[in-house]
């Protein structure tokens, strides 16, 4: 049977923060990127972000600015920033200015988009693209995305613009793997779906939630080792090759009681 995987696209596939600090630079100046903090604090478990209440008229009555869909996808990268409140609402106001925005991201990592796709079709894997990404100026964040993955390698991909749990939308859809880089995201998988969550960490692994490790959230530093890790299983039947399940949890920094 194919696994039937899910992949998020900003932090995972695509790369959101570097053109986010490269607009943020081009409204407020170079010295955005001289204040911006590779460590900054990881948004609330809920998803939320403290903020300070809307200091500008216009943002309230702004619903692209008040819209809480607006920086999910980018929380932690604007977060680094370390911009104001009201610095952020008109980085976003910006960036959903910009004309078929999420087609100008690069790849997080090099090829990484024509790998999955060619380990896909080798393994006949059914794959499906998760994000909540709002509206730009342009084609919807659909089209966008869907046109991303195909000008990066990925044939016909199928693209999901999502609101709510990302459990109930893996319990849904009967996924067995879901790639996320937001703890709190893999947290609801893991909890409420079936679906082994797998993060894509790239921070300091001291800044690592205790609990990602302690409910069993696999846990790599790109998405290159999550494939190796994937194709290892799908290569080999755990039953036959005891040493199996041992080396995968040690790919995915699992302690040894904790199941794959």
């Amino acid at each position: 049977m194919s696994l039937r995987i899910a992949f998020d696209l900003d932090g995972v596939l695509a790369d959101m923060e570097t053109a986010l600090v490269r607009h943020a630079e081009s409204i407020f100046g170079e010295e955005i990127a001289r204040r911006r903090q590779p460590d900054a604090a990881a948004p609330q478990p809920d998803g939320s972000q403290e903020t300070a209440s809307p200091d500008d008229p216009s943002d309230a009555q702004d619903p692209q600015a008040a819209s809480p869909g607006v920086a999910v996808e980018g929380t932690q990268a604007v977060a680094r920033l370390r911009l104001s409140p009201r610095q952020e609402r008109r980085l976003w106001r910006h960036i959903a200015s910009v004309e078929n925005f999420w087609e100008t991201l690069e790849e997080t990592e090099s090829g990484i988009v024509a790998r999955l796709a060619q380990t896909t079709a080798d393994r006949r894997w059914e794959i499906v693209f998760l994000t909540k990404r709002p509206k730009t100026m342009g084609a919807t964040a659909q089209v966008q995305s869907q046109r991303w993955l195909v000008s990066k390698g990925f044939p016909l991909p199928s693209v999901y613009v999502v609101q709510g749990s990302r459990g109930r939308i893996a319990a849904a859809l009967d996924l067995d793997v879901v790639f996320d880089d937001r703890p709190e995201n893999c947290l609801d998988v893991s909890i409420e779906s079936k679906a082994r969550a797998i993060l894509i960490w790239r921070e300091d692994e001291k800044a690592l939630p205790a609990a990602a490790r302690r409910i069993g959230i696999g846990v790599v530093r790109s998405v290159g080792d999550g494939l190796d890790v994937l194709t290892t299983l799908d290569k080999h039947d755990a039953q036959q090759d005891p040493g199996l399940l041992a080396r995968v949890r040690k790919m995915l920094g699992l302690k040894e009681q904790t199941g794959v």
